[in-house]
């Protein structure tokens, strides 16, 4: 066991990202069946439906489980005693300062962990009194942090400063990966794209079979003045692009981007006009495949990576 199994009691150190439109039970509950934590994403559920979500994933597996909740949220209050009435024993949360709510979750027996993009902010969720840490680099799609430091940098940056736990996110999708993120300082990982693309996900077909044809190149961090998110290139994007050609006011990036845009794209699957939110790792995912086969091709990768013997001569 490590710190992160240990703390989550769970088989496996790999996080399943709480991505709006694609977390739902079946997600959540297929990863964490599968030995690692798996998270529904509250993000895109009103508080009812998330409340649906919690109950059905408790009848779905009997293993840790988690809620990610984005502290932007509207509803917030209401959604933080659902989780406590729910008996929700782990929440992530994010898009948010951390001092908000984690007392307020602690106090009542629950791990709190807090996605960040820098070490500053990383510093401040460990003083926050957080159970652990996400380091998100910039090659993380969705919603990202204004640094764009990337993971390879982020994560020994962040490992030098706390000395809580430490996940690693942002273009881990294979085993290597996940070895890469682990020698560089993470005690685990998170993945988000890559369980995007499976078949227990929430998303459309549409955007899941986008996903796979996605190539290298094919996102970019875009809406930097409103909030930077990285989208696959399509007609949406294109229009953005377009639109930055003029130097639009926040107003007019506002009333392009409109309301639901990621709703119409990753969940019901308009690859024109809807926001397709992924990772550049895209490039590197080729198949829709059950969650399990996932998990287990990379614990196989992982570990006949790590028992490789390699040389160099200079």
């Amino acid at each position: 066991m490590n710190k992160i199994t240990q703390l989550f009691n769970i088989k496996y150190p790999i996080i399943q990202g709480g991505m709006i439109w694609n977390s739902g039970y079946k997600l959540a509950s297929a990863v964490s069946n599968a030995g690692g934590l798996g998270l529904i994403g509250a993000g895109s559920m009103y508080p009812e439906v998330l409340r649906e979500h919690i109950q059905k994933c408790k009848k779905a597996t009997d293993k840790p489980f988690g809620v990610n909740i984005p502290m932007l949220y509207p509803n917030i209050e209401e959604i933080m005693n659902i989780v406590v009435e729910e008996g929700v024993k782990i929440v992530f949360t994010s898009a948010g300062n951390p001092k908000t709510w984690t007392s307020f979750l602690k106090e009542r027996g629950i791990t709190v962990v807090h996605v960040v993009s820098s070490s500053v902010f990383a510093l401040k969720a460990q003083d926050a009194g957080v159970d652990a840490v996400v380091a998100e680099g910039f090659e993380a799609g969705g919603h990202n942090g204004r640094e764009e430091t990337t993971t390879m940098t982020l994560i020994p940056m962040v490992k030098e400063k706390i000395k809580i736990p430490l996940i690693a996110a942002g273009g881990i999708a294979t085993g290597r990966g996940m070895l890469a993120a682990m020698v560089l300082g993470a005690d685990g990982v998170q993945v988000g794209s890559r369980f995007a693309a499976s078949i227990e996900s929430s998303s459309h077909n549409n955007f899941k079979e986008t996903i796979v044809n996605t190539i290298e190149g094919g996102t970019q961090l875009t809406l930097k003045e409103l909030a930077p998110v990285r989208l696959i290139k399509n007609k949406f994007y294109q229009d953005v692009q377009d639109l930055y050609q003029k130097c639009p006011s926040k107003e007019e990036l506002v009333q392009l981007l409109g309301r639901a845009r990621a709703k119409k794209g990753m969940f019901e699957g308009d690859l024109d006009e809807g926001e397709l939110e992924i990772g550049q790792v895209a490039g590197l995912i080729h198949e829709i495949l059950p969650v399990e086969q996932i998990v287990q091709q990379m614990i196989a990768e992982f570990e006949k990576a790590s028992k490789e013997k390699i040389t160099f001569e200079f």
